[in-house]
């Protein structure tokens, strides 16, 4: 069944719910009361445009002013698709990530770790006509953030996406392929559905690396509908 500006709903179970128990933050933040559905209209679809002529690109942040980042450098890239498959052009993604010691360029970020001077931890980049996008970064590393005892996050990616309107904005996490400490993660594991919840996973990509330079990592953004991708805030 679809809204009446055509969005297909998503599956049960494919999103996190606004309270985890697990995840300690979402009880004191998420709405106390039921929420009430609005049809988003013909301007929440269509807008706002975010245009490259107006947020340049960052796509590499392995460098900062010419000097390179400490630790792994990756090439990550996908594409953007909307809930039939279609891809999504011009999309704005934008990139925020710890460095690879596991911390934040921020000054609330106070994890007892060695500062990469010459990694900011943010970029932008927009898909080209077929919905691809593609960045270049440092891995990041794990970092505690003290949810219950001896809590660390698995090493992720933050991403931020407008799609071609309100409609279709997504913030949410990709995660890596073989990180033990995803198992333990109440953020990761927030989402029910286990496939939906492997869809934040990015896979080796070999043909995304570049030889004897970086490893390559697909990861592909599906925005509303059935195979949409886990976000932080579905509702």
């Amino acid at each position: 069944m679809s809204d009446p500006v055509g969005y297909l709903k998503v599956a049960p179970g494919s999103q996190p719910p606004l309270n985890s128990p697990g995840y300690g933050s979402t009880h004191k933040r998420h709405p106390k009361q039921a929420p009430i559905r609005i049809a988003p209209t013909l301007t929440e679809s269509l807008a706002p445009r975010m245009l490259e002529r107006d947020y340049p690109s960052f796509a590499d942040m392995s460098v900062h002013e010419g000097r390179q980042a400490q630790g792994e450098r990756i090439i990550v890239g996908g594409r953007v698709l909307d809930e039939n498959g279609r891809p999504v052009p011009h999309c704005m993604v934008e990139i925020w990530q710890a460095c690879s010691t596991g911390r934040y360029h921020h000054p609330l970020d106070t994890h007892d770790a060695p500062m990469d001077p010459n990694f900011k931890g943010e970029g932008r980049v927009f898909t080209d006509a077929e919905g691809n996008y593609q960045f270049v970064s440092i891995k990041p590393g794990a970092y505690p953030w003290r949810n219950h005892r001896n809590a660390w996050r698995p090493n992720h990616i933050h991403y931020s996406l407008f799609g071609q309107g309100f409609a279709q904005r997504l913030v949410t996490q990709m995660y890596f392929p073989g990180d033990p400490l995803l198992a333990l993660d109440p953020v990761f594991n927030a989402t029910p559905d286990v496939a939906a919840r492997n869809r934040l996973i990015c896979t080796l990509d070999m043909d995304i690396g570049k030889e004897e330079w970086a490893l390559g990592y697909r990861f592909d953004f599906v925005l509303r509908g059935r195979d949409a991708t886990p976000m932080e805030n579905p509702q």
